[in-house]
């Protein structure tokens, strides 16, 4: 990728016009245009403007290409504009490409995501869609229990797991990318609770595994995410079959077990016949007249954090394979930062030995 290509995707990343980019470092919106088709090179003078304004460090723009074609797998569901969807691409071809540069470092022999026999699943009816959620547990040795770190799970299976800053509309998709064969990543916005982050992660598997005929794809996805997150032998259990009314208390209490929310159990409650249709709507009423439908009561589930990524590129550094800058520039921010923010979860010390 040529260094006109680079300043390109650094621009869209940050949702900047090539006139407002040239504002910022005190060039023409000409000459960004130009640098952009490889029509002219930036100085080193112009290249550290760049760097500064873009917030990117110089490494950026000489980082030799890795993706050839990187598009959203179910395009027709992204709600983002048309700047927005170039922002959001560019940020995850930027996270994907230093993905791979350090699995290329490392030599790594890096998982790639298989089907397992018998997917993807062609379904008809939502029956088969709870048949091929039960399938596919079986397939991955998952049983019928609470999956403990999906992201983690679904690292282990070959698909490439990120979280990125990006536009509130966008929760979560899955992304193919052509590498040697195909990538398959599945990328979630920062911040989002961690019980919606999980079913996203479960709602694109979905659209993975299954091929849907007479039924509609956004539908089918999400019961196949309540399925997996929730067998119908798991609720059951749990809820001691048919009932008359659920309480907020064991609907938090499995919220935390299953990492689910309540109104995931409330609806796959419904949906297997284990309360009425009256009664789901009363419960629905309750949250809405609560407030409870944007945040629910009692305390949240923390978001999962996929993890391979940096532990490969901190692995690395101690190793002496690559040095802390080429570090830094590989996770996106200085080692030290990132360090400070891990700390805040795990704990002070985290920084204080890494050193």
């Amino acid at each position: 990728m040529t260094i006109g290509a680079r300043i390109k995707q650094g621009r869209l990343k940050t949702s900047l016009s090539q006139r407002q980019l040239a504002a910022k470092i005190g060039v023409s919106a000409q000459a960004i245009s130009k640098y952009e088709r490889d029509l002219d090179v930036p100085g080193s003078k112009v290249l550290i403007q760049l760097s500064k304004a873009l917030d990117l460090r110089i490494e950026f723009f000489l980082r030799p290409a890795s993706i050839t074609k990187i598009e959203p797998k179910f395009r027709k569901r992204m709600t983002l504009s048309v700047k927005g969807q170039d922002a959001l691409l560019s940020s995850v071809q930027d996270w994907l490409e230093r993905y791979l540069e350090i699995e290329g470092i490392l030599s790594e022999e890096a998982p790639r995501f298989d089907y397992p026999e018998g997917f993807p699943k062609h379904v008809t009816t939502l029956q088969e869609i709870e048949q091929a959620a039960e399938a596919l547990r079986r397939a991955w040795g998952l049983g019928a229990g609470p999956i403990e770190d999906l992201t983690g799970l679904l690292e282990d299976k070959g698909i490439k797991v990120g979280t990125i800053e990006a536009d509130p509309k966008f929760d979560a998709c899955t992304f193919q990318a052509e590498i040697d064969g195909g990538v398959t990543a599945i990328v979630t916005r920062k911040g989002i609770p961690g019980d919606r982050q999980r079913f996203s992660l479960a709602h694109e598997l979905g659209h993975l595994i299954l091929i849907t005929h007479d039924l509609d794809e956004e539908k089918a996805a999400l019961r196949f995410a309540a399925a997996f997150l929730i067998p119908e032998a798991a609720a059951s259990s749990e809820l001691h079959g048919k009932r008359v009314i659920l309480s907020i208390y064991e609907l938090h209490i499995l919220k935390h077990r299953y990492g689910a929310s309540m109104s995931t159990w409330i609806h796959r409650a419904e949906e297997l016949g284990i309360i009425s249709k009256s009664r789901a709507k009363s419960l629905y009423q309750l949250f809405s007249a609560q407030d409870w439908r944007k945040i629910e009561p009692g305390d949240p589930i923390a978001p999962e954090i996929p993890r391979r990524f940096e532990r490969m590129v901190m692995g690395a550094m101690v190793e002496g394979i690559i040095s802390e800058t080429r570090a830094g520039e590989l996770l996106g921010r200085p080692v030290r930062s990132f360090l400070d923010e891990e700390a805040k979860t795990h704990g002070e010390w985290l920084a204080a030995v890494c050193y």
